[in-house]
């Protein structure tokens, strides 16, 4: 690996474990909002009874958890680099009574299982931010046992996504933000249509699909939309921490203005979209 590489790695090892306890407080909100695309990535992934599922990126647990039920006989092994989000994923897993889920700290460029290993691969909002993101697929091929399907989700455009580009859109009108290098890890680094297919199939995947699958973020009011936004997105914090407090304030403000084009039934909605790509590990390599 690369010194940047392990410099991206070490720093989101970091940002990972210090919001832990934000996706711990909204832990309901964010299952809920995410279940559509987990629900898709455990379609793909075709899961027998006795299925040996690897959950990779996988934070503090889905679609791993949910994905047990569906392998009673079988097992869930939930990857990622931060601990402290990986604690929150054994606590849910205790409280659930999952017998068949382990949790294993590791680096998704230098996963710790023998080759062959898994019967499905599953990685929800991970590749966006993983630093070389083909030595992460070729890792997770390498793991899958023949005939397995490695299935992942990134966020599609940003106009797809105005749950985040409205609030980071309005971060980058009011703050002067680095331009990141082209390709460097972000919410919509896989956006563009193909893109993970083309991935998927220069890593040697057959039976190589995509699609997208689309559902909302609700949320009650403005300012609980404001509250959850800065308890879990990086991205969020770490542009409002360049904002001197005037510009925070008319960050906020300009952001609740927005908010008022997506009222619905008292609250808001906010529209969401996915890319969900899937392969099949090859019988041979």
């Amino acid at each position: 690996m690369s010194a940047s590489a392990e410099q991206i790695r070490d720093q989101q090892r970091s940002i990972w474990d210090e919001f832990s306890a934000g996706w711990k407080k909204w832990d309901t909100e964010v299952c809920g909002w995410h279940a559509p695309f987990g629900d898709a990535l455990i379609q793909e992934a075709r899961l027998r009874p006795d299925s040996a599922v690897l959950d990779v990126a996988a934070g503090t647990g889905e679609p791993g958890l949910t994905a047990a039920g569906f392998v009673p006989a079988g097992s869930v092994t939930l990857a990622d680099l931060s601990d402290r989000m990986l604690q929150v994923a054994a606590e849910k897993a205790a409280v659930r009574g999952l017998g068949n889920v382990r949790t294993t700290v590791s680096d998704v460029a230098a996963l710790p299982f023998d080759d062959g290993t898994f019967d499905a691969v599953l990685c929800r909002f991970g590749f966006m931010f993983f630093p070389d993101m083909s030595a992460a697929l070729r890792e997770m091929s390498r793991v899958a046992k023949p005939g397995a399907r490695i299935s992942a989700a990134v966020w599609s455009r940003a106009a797809e996504n105005p749950w985040a580009s409205l609030i980071l859109g309005t971060i980058a009108r009011h703050t002067e933000l680095p331009v990141p290098p082209a390709g460097a890890p972000g919410l919509f680094r896989c956006a563009a249509q193909g893109f993970m297919s083309r991935m998927f199939r220069d890593a040697g995947l057959a039976d190589v699909t995509e699609r997208k699958v689309s559902t909302d973020m609700v949320q009650g009011s403005p300012e609980i939309y404001w509250e959850f936004m800065t308890d879990i997105a990086a991205p969020v914090v770490l542009g409002l921490a360049k904002a001197d407090a005037e510009s925070r304030a008319l960050i906020r403000s300009d952001v609740f203005e927005l908010l008022g084009r997506y009222g619905h039934d008292g609250g808001l909605r906010l529209r969401s979209t996915a890319t969900i790509v899937a392969g099949t590990r090859l019988l041979t390599r």
